[in-house]
Order: C-alpha cells, then sequence, then structure tokens
C-alpha cells in the first residue's frame, strides 16, 4: 500500500495469477470495472507467457482514489488460483512483508519464490468453495475475496459480475454471482487492506485501454479507412476499430501483409480519404520502402507502431521502448516526417488525434509510438475529451498560374489534388520531381524538393503539445512514452524528499523541438533521461541533435518489466550521491 503525501493519494496493487484456463485474467477485467463502479481509478497490466495459446498468466491491478497510469513498487495482495509455471513471471510480482498471500489449501506449497519475501500467507479452500456451487469457478471465488480486502460493495460487485458474465448464459452468470459472494464473505472476518472515499458526484469514468484510445483518437482526427495485418501486441486496436469504423462510414480491410497494407494507405489517402494501420516492430520494418514513397509524394498517412520487445521476434506480449530509432531513422535517403508519443492510456487518445491532423496538414507520414505497456493495459480515467484541433488538408486548386502540385511555398505546403477535382491531375509516385510532379533528375529540383518537404515540418508552430512539464527543480528527468508515468510518481516522491525535481516528457519527438528544449533545460543542474530500451535509443538521439549538455546523465534499461517509481527514485538518489 503506498501512500503519496504530495497528493494525499492511498493506492493499492492487487495481482492474481494462474495458469492458461485458470481465468485469471477474466477475475481481473470484472475487478477492475468493479473499481470503476465504485468511482475510483484504477489500471490493470496483464502478464502472459510466450505461448501463443494457454500458459501462464497475471493480472495486475492498481487502484487509487486518484489518477494513476504506472504499476506500484510491490503488489499489496496476491492470490494464487494455481502456482504452475510462476518462476516464469515472479520478478514481475514484487513482495514485502507486509504484503498478504492469498492461496488455496489444495494447491500445494508455495514456490521458494514467494516464500523468499516473507509476506504474510493466508490458506482458503478456495476450490471447494466453488465446487459447492453448480457450474462454481474457483476464480470467481477469488474475485470476491479480492473484492473485499479492497473495501468494494458487494452488491455492486454483484451487478458488474452479472452484466460481464451476461453472454455466457443465465446459469453460469448466476453460478459466478454465488460464487462471488462466498469468497466476500469468506474474509469478512479479517481487515480490509484499503477503504475508499464515498464516490463523488462527478462524471462516469472510462475503463479502456491505449489500443482502443488509439483507435477513438483515429475516429476523431477523421481517419475512415484502416488496413492492417494482425500482429500482437496491436491486434486488438484493429479489433476494436472494425465495427465503429462502418458506424461512421469508413472500412478496413485485412491485407495479405505489411507491405500490402502500407500501399492501400497510400492509395486511400491520395483518393483524398484520411487512413490509418497498427502495427508492431517487425511490421514497421516491413512498411519502411511504403513509408518513404508517402514521404516523397507528400502523402499524409499515420502508423501506429505498438512496440514490442525486439530484435526480430523478441518478446510478443511484453513492452520496450525500442522502436525510436526504427521509426526516427529507418527509412531511406533524406525522410522528414513526424514522430509522436502518447504519455498515458488516456494520451493515447489525444496523441493519436493530433497525429492524424498533424499528418493530414503537413500532408507527411506520422508515426505514433505506443508500446505493449499502453495498449494492451487497461485504465479506469477521467474521459478523454476530443481536442478538436483545426488542421485541415490543403486541396483544391491555388496557384494562379495553373496547377503545381509541388508548388514551392512560405510555409513548404502545397495544395493537393484530390481525384475528381477539375485541373487537379498530378502524378504522385517515388521518383524526384519538379513543381509541377514531373520525374525529374534536375541538380536544381532534387534539393529544392528536399528543401520543401523538410521545412513544412520544421518551421510549423506545433504549440504547446509538443512536451508535457511539471514541477521546478534543479534535476531534471527527461522521459518520452509510456514511461513518462512513473517518472512523473517518481518527482512526486523525490519533491517530499526535498529534492526539486522536473519533468519534461516528450510527446512530439520528431521533429524534434531543440531550441526550445534547450532553453528549458538551460536552468537544470542535473539531467537524466529516463527510458524503456537496452541502448539509451532517445538519450543518444538527443546528444546527436545537441540539445543535451556533456554531464546529462542515461537512465536506461530493456524491458520486459517496466519502470517503477520507487526504482527511479533509488537511482536518482544514488546519481547525486557519485
Amino acid at each position: 500500500m503506498t501512500v503519496d503525501s504530495s497528493t494525499e493519494t492511498l493506492s493499492l496493487s492487487v495481482a492474481i495469477t494462474g495458469s492458461g484456463g485458470s481465468g485469471a485474467i477474466t477475475c481481473g477485467l470484472i475487478l477492475l470495472e468493479a473499481v470503476a463502479a465504485a468511482g475510483l481509478y484504477g489500471l490493470m497490466s496483464r502478464s502472459l507467457g510466450p505461448q501463443i495459446r494457454g500458459g501462464e498468466s497475471a493480472a495486475m491491478l492498481r487502484i487509487a482514489r486518484e489518477p494513476i497510469d504506472c504499476l506500484d513498487d510491490r503488489f499489496d495482495l496476491l492470490i494464487g488460483l494455481d502456482w504452475l509455471n510462476l518462476e516464469r513471471f515472479a520478478d514481475e510480482l514484487p513482495l514485502v512483508p507486509d504484503s498478504l498471500i492469498v492461496t488455496d489449501t489444495g494447491k500445494g506449497r508455495l514456490p521458494d519464490c514467494l516464500l523468499a519475501s516473507r509476506a504474510e500467507v493466508l490458506a482458503l479452500p478456495v476450490k471447494q468453495l466453488a465446487d459447492e456451487i453448480t457450474g462454481g469457478r474457483s476464480n470467481m471465488v477469488a474475485l470476491g475475496i479480492a473484492a473485499f480486502l479492497c473495501g468494494l460493495d458487494l452488491n455492486s460487485l454483484l451487478v458488474v459480475t452479472r452484466r460481464q458474465l451476461a453472454d455466457k448464459g443465465e446459469k453460469t452468470s448466476e453460478a459466478s454471482a454465488l460464487c462471488v459472494a462466498r469468497g466476500f464473505r469468506a474474509v469478512q472476518n479479517r481487515a480490509r487492506l484499503f477503504r475508499p472515499y464515498p464516490a463523488e458526484d462527478k462524471p462516469p469514468l472510462w475503463n479502456i485501454s491505449g489500443n482502443e484510445a488509439c483507435g477513438l483518437g483515429g475516429l476523431r482526427g477523421g481517419i475512415r479507412f484502416v488496413a492492417a495485418y494482425p500482429i500482437t501486441p496491436a491486434s486488438d486496436m484493429l479489433e476494436w476499430l472494425s465495427p465503429r469504423l462502418e458506424e461512421v462510414g469508413g472500412s478496413l480491410l485485412q491485407a495479405e501483409d505489411e507491405l500490402a497494407s502500407v500501399n492501400m494507405l497510400i492509395g486511400a489517402s491520395f483518393g483524398g480519404v484520411p487512413a490509418m494501420t497498427a502495427t508492431s516492430g517487425p511490421g514497421l520494418s516491413l512498411m519502411a520502402e511504403g513509408l518513404g514513397l508517402a514521404v516523397a509524394s507528400e502523402t499524409p498517412l499515420v502508423v501506429i507502431n505498438v512496440t514490442r520487445g525486439g530484435p526480430s521476434t523478441g518478446i510478443p506480449t511484453k513492452s520496450e521502448q525500442s522502436d525510436l530509432n526504427l521509426a526516427v531513422f529507418g527509412m531511406h535517403g533524406d525522410a522528414p516526417h513526424l514522430v509522436l508519443a502518447p504519455l498515458s492510456i488516456r494520451d493515447c487518445a489525444f496523441t493519436t488525434e493530433w497525429a492524424v491532423r498533424l499528418a493530414e496538414a503537413l500532408q507527411t507520414v506520422a508515426i505514433v509510438l505506443t508500446d505493449q505497456f499502453l495498449g494492451q493495459n487497461r485504465g479506469i480515467t477521467d474521459p478523454a475529451h476530443s481536442a478538436k484541433f483545426e488542421l485541415r488538408r490543403k486541396t483544391g486548386l491555388q496557384n494562379e498560374d495553373g496547377y503545381r502540385r509541388y508548388a514551392i511555398a512560405e510555409d513548404g505546403l502545397s495544395s493537393m489534388g484530390i481525384p475528381g477535382m477539375p485541373e487537379c491531375i498530378y502524378t504522385a509516385d517515388g521518383l524526384e520531381h519538379d513543381e509541377q510532379g514531373v520525374p525529374s533528375n534536375l541538380t536544381s529540383d532534387h534539393p529544392a524538393q528536399l528543401a520543401k518537404r523538410l521545412h513544412k515540418l520544421t518551421c510549423f508552430d506545433y504549440g504547446p503539445h509538443w512536451l508535457e512539464i511539471q514541477g521546478e527543480g534543479d534535476v531534471c528527468l527527461l522521459t518520452w512514452g509510456s514511461t513518462a508515468a512513473a517518472v512523473f510518481e517518481a518527482a512526486r516522491r523525490l519533491r517530499t524528499q526535498r529534492i526539486d525535481t522536473r519533468v519534461i516528457a516528450l510527446r512530439l519527438l520528431a521533429p524534434l523541438q531543440r531550441e526550445a528544449l534547450r532553453d528549458l533545460l538551460r536552468p537544470a543542474m542535473r539531467i537524466l533521461v529516463v527510458e524503456l530500451n537496452h541502448q539509451a535509443q532517445c538519450f543518444h538521439y538527443l546528444h546527436a541533435q545537441q540539445v543535451l549538455p556533456e554531464d546529462a546523465g542515461s537512465l536506461a534499461r530493456p524491458g520486459p518489466i517496466p519502470w517503477r517509481p520507487g526504482e527511479i527514485v533509488n537511482q536518482v538518489l544514488e546519481s547525486q550521491d557519485r
């Protein structure tokens, strides 16, 4: 249990684990929905084995009275439906002596990795309680146990359980409700671990994943065509988008591979339809040539890259911020484009909508770097309202001396003709061209068009959205993407220890706002770049851009475990002592 004294936020962390088919994830999803019904904020992460089907799994939740976006340093409650293969992800479930482990009396001895924590152990006949009910399941008994210890209301929990399992049939739903009630009452003689404040009169909270939020942001930005090839951990974004695109008059097409999908996007966008795809690192690699064509032809499109551990197949079900180099530098030739990174699950909606608007207005490629942690985790958050950006694609005939698709303009933006527009016919391909779009290898045309494509991105006013800043102080933690949430919380903890800490979280990574970022960093006495990859990709990128002073430090490590706030605090304190 963690108290953040700077905001008086009390949170509780819960893990439910079991082998494939035990229902640990289902249990966690229903518990998260019950958290939302109680007016609390929450975050649910899941840990899955590398198997295609089955295998070990764990639902990891954190609940709080105030908004939260990252996991805590430890778990207060661990419920084991069984202990098969737990050692494969035991390091993702840190426990301390104050933690409570609930185990089934029929599941044998606890693994040594849990006993080493010296946490309190509570043995209960979970399976026996479930077997006494026709159609009963152990995970629903565990759900009741967890709900009581989390301070949730039984009646509200039963309503949520029945609603969530309604598609399983009435018998299953009612048997599950009976199991929940039995588990709830089985621990009523114990003190609760968490006591929520009474729910306030406030708008309903959202229960949304990062992948769903990206899909929502795309729709709000005007996306009406999606072509993609399924890949973990991006596939559920496509599943969410498919029916919703149809509701707004759009369509989603499953392509035969990533090469086909990116070229379908180019065709749709050339035809005037804002287009987007979702993929992960291996798919983004395959799209590189097509993205270069989109840059050269100034055809807008958006790629959501839900990064996973790499290289190659890597760790498909785990998170890592290791595709930054690929996103920034992965195209051949000089191919300036946009790279953005949401800072939280909720921010996925805002950043994706902004990316779509920017891609359309600047007639270029926008790559949005989320990752498995953001994409597949679910958060109970405040509603993500639409930003309603006033950014549109410039179309039609706007040159008095005839249509010149790639005319050199002061802001680098020329008018894009849409098929069917009178007098707006032009050639769009990957060859270098003159202002009309006619292929050219003249020494005057190539540098002029290269400069045009760069200038429109570097001279654009991105407003205040390119970063988030919190706090003031001599210590500056510079970060990006999903790691930002842990860094924000770490900085709050450091301030309680009288270490004034400022956080700068980058949402726009390319083009980098170099001069503005230099000005922000100049007052800092100590700068640390925090990210989740092995080779400190952002740290070296910022150095190459001549943004960081020579004495700036790097806090970088690979996944698959995300940064925890306490880990960052310890690293900052150690760096202070050196």
